[in-house]
């Protein structure tokens, strides 16, 4: 916590493709966090597309409205001292950097993580099934194979999921916080 008496918030954006590991980490960092005493908030983008983005579809405006929403949320959570954790896909680069500069103009802070699994472990991961019913034929527009992921060009942290546990993953979020002084 912040030594002021008033808690630093920040936003923490997850992203990457679907079966990335996105969730996980979030939920394992907003663990270790609240544990810590900071105020956290995980903002799962199933959870917010189910309520505050219902009826929105899968179109590039949609997708980016979606975003939006959950940004300007987060930021209002963040500066109001609250640790945002955002586990969402956010596909498109300039979504991404409409978010980050919702942060820059109100002086929040703002760190983005690359959850940078390939697409072929994804793929085997396939937590909700949907490579498999995009392989079957069943869904179609599924990011990073049949429609675009357009990867971080300078994320503050990447995560290579593949190579390490969902816990470490979390722990160099975590370290991130710490050298910015957020923790």
């Amino acid at each position: 916590m912040a030594t002021t008496g008033r808690a630093q918030g920040a936003t923490v954006w997850l992203t990457g493709l679907p079966s990335a590991g996105k969730t996980t980490i979030a939920r394992l960092l907003g663990e270790r966090l609240k544990a810590e005493g900071h105020r956290v908030e995980v903002l799962d983008g199933d959870e917010i597309r189910r309520f505050l983005s219902a009826g929105l579809g899968f179109s590039r405006e949609d997708r980016n409205t979606n975003v939006q929403r959950i940004g300007l949320v987060s930021e209002v959570l963040a500066r109001n001292g609250v640790l945002s954790v955002v586990p969402v896909i956010a596909p498109y680069a300039d979504s991404r950097a409409a978010v980050r500069e919702r942060h820059r103009a109100s002086a929040t802070p703002y760190v983005e993580v690359h959850v940078a699994t390939p697409v072929e472990v994804c793929s085997e991961r396939d937590v909700k099934g949907l490579y498999a019913r995009q392989a079957a034929g069943r869904l179609t527009g599924l990011t990073g194979v049949d429609d675009p992921y357009e990867p971080p060009a300078d994320p503050d942290l990447v995560l290579p999921t593949q190579q390490q546990t969902p816990r470490e993953s979390a722990g160099a979020v975590y370290a991130v916080l710490a050298e910015r002084g957020l923790v």
